[in-house]
């Protein structure tokens, strides 16, 4: 009987340990989708004006 204790707290234990990683997870995985919404509404933003002046690597500048 006392080894079933032993084995349910130690359960127990490493239950609660995974929930808070998931809850720390979920709180970070909100932020970063948060952040990546504001990083495409900008995006959108800057291609309507037509401001975008991101060169790509195999891109030549206009003054070629």
């Amino acid at each position: 009987m006392t080894q079933l204790e032993e084995s349910i707290a130690h359960l127990s234990r490493q239950v609660e340990e995974l929930n808070e990683v998931v809850t720390r997870q979920d709180t970070e995985l909100s932020k970063m989708t948060h952040r990546v919404r504001m990083l495409m509404q900008r995006e959108a933003e800057r291609e309507q004006a037509n401001s975008g002046g991101v060169v790509l690597g195999d891109e030549r500048p206009p003054h070629y």
